[in-house]
């Protein structure tokens, strides 16, 4: 197998998970422009930073390296995936003065993007604490929404722990040095689609993988948390493993009119069976090791969950689609992948 591509939907009720450049003194969230409409988002930056900073105390993140002034600044990692996890999931870019080397993502995230328009509400308060009665008092505003976001995920699993060597420049991913610190360690020499490579033991490549899924159970963060506190743990993920880096299951969340209000169409988040149904027959030759992991809180977009549940109920009694809540799917897999019972998923398969 060589991905587990998917979904993730997060449920954002009065919040402001990331802000974007404020002006006028307004704090403003992210949000962008498509046709007419504002879509608030969460970028993937964001995102991919609340995972770093919900990972588990006791597993070691790459220092940062801050360098130059004023416009001439750059900041770098480590650049050691060998030794740290997040430089291995989550890649690199070090550029200095004698090489660059550089590492593409492994775990693959899209913009957070809410699937209907949302206007923004914007919130207004003062600070007058410990100001005379005759003192006016410090206004500020921003902003803040209601919004289900929702992303593309894909995780290249035969990536995980595997080091390019050859190439110029940035197609490295370790010096000279740090590959053979690596193989003093246990890495192995192996070629790797194509490239001269080393690879990690088989149990530091499955421990890194369950703790990046134990991670996305429980993932915490966001932005006005003091003001706007919420929930940023998946309410609904999707999870297939699948032979390529495709991700058919991108339009499985959309928007629908409902109704007209004052002659506008009001739009929510629709779940497509449907869509679930024909990509999977679609994809069935390359969607062929282990069930689609549909995770899905209960709650979440009302009663659609059983609705769903009863219009996929063949698939899900004949194992082809599991639901349950996204922590338990989650947590299952990453104890199914730390007993070593998915390790056919860290192989590149044979086309």
């Amino acid at each position: 197998m060589t991905h587990l591509v998917g979904k993730i939907a997060l449920d954002i009720v009065a919040g402001a998970p990331n802000n974007g450049r404020g002006d006028n003194n307004v704090g403003e969230v992210k949000k962008m422009r498509i046709g007419r409409d504002t879509h608030p988002y969460v970028s993937a930056q964001a995102f991919r930073r609340w995972l770093r900073e919900s990972l588990p105390t006791d597993v070691a993140v790459s220092p940062v390296t801050r360098s130059g002034s004023k416009a001439n600044q750059q900041a770098y990692t480590a650049g050691r995936p060998d030794l740290y996890p997040d430089d291995d999931l989550f890649g690199y870019m070090v550029a200095v003065k004698g090489g660059s080397y550089q590492r593409d993502t492994v775990l693959a995230t899209g913009t957070l993007l809410s699937v209907t328009p949302q206007w923004p509400t914007r919130d207004f308060g003062t600070m007058s604490r410990g100001f005379g009665n005759d003192e006016n008092p410090v206004i500020h505003e921003h902003e803040h929404y209601t919004a289900q976001l929702a992303a593309d995920v894909s995780l290249d699993l035969p990536r995980v722990g595997v080091f390019q060597l050859q190439g110029s420049g940035p197609r490295r991913n370790l010096t000279d040095t740090a590959a053979a610190e690596a193989e003093a360690a246990g890495a192995d020499k192996t070629t790797f689609r194509g490239m001269d490579s080393v690879r990690l033991p088989i149990e530091e490549r499955r421990r890194r993988v369950v703790v990046l899924l134990n991670t996305l159970a429980q993932v915490r963060g966001g932005a006005k948390q003091a003001l706007h506190y919420g929930e940023r743990s998946p309410a609904l993920v999707l999870l297939a493993p699948l032979k390529g880096g495709n991700n058919p299951f991108t339009r499985i969340l959309t928007a629908r009119a409902v109704r007209e209000d004052q002659g506008h169409p009001h739009r929510e988040t629709v779940f497509d069976a449907h869509v679930l149904r024909e990509e999977m027959a679609a994809w069935a030759d390359q969607l062929d090791d282990g069930p689609v992991l549909l995770g899905w809180a209960p709650g979440f977009l009302g009663d659609q969950r059983e609705r769903v549940r009863g219009e996929l109920t063949d698939l899900i009694e004949a194992g082809a689609i599991v639901l349950d809540h996204p922590r338990v799917l989650l947590r299952g897999l990453a104890k199914q992948i730390e007993a070593g019972e998915r390790d056919d998923w860290f192989e590149v398969p044979q086309r």
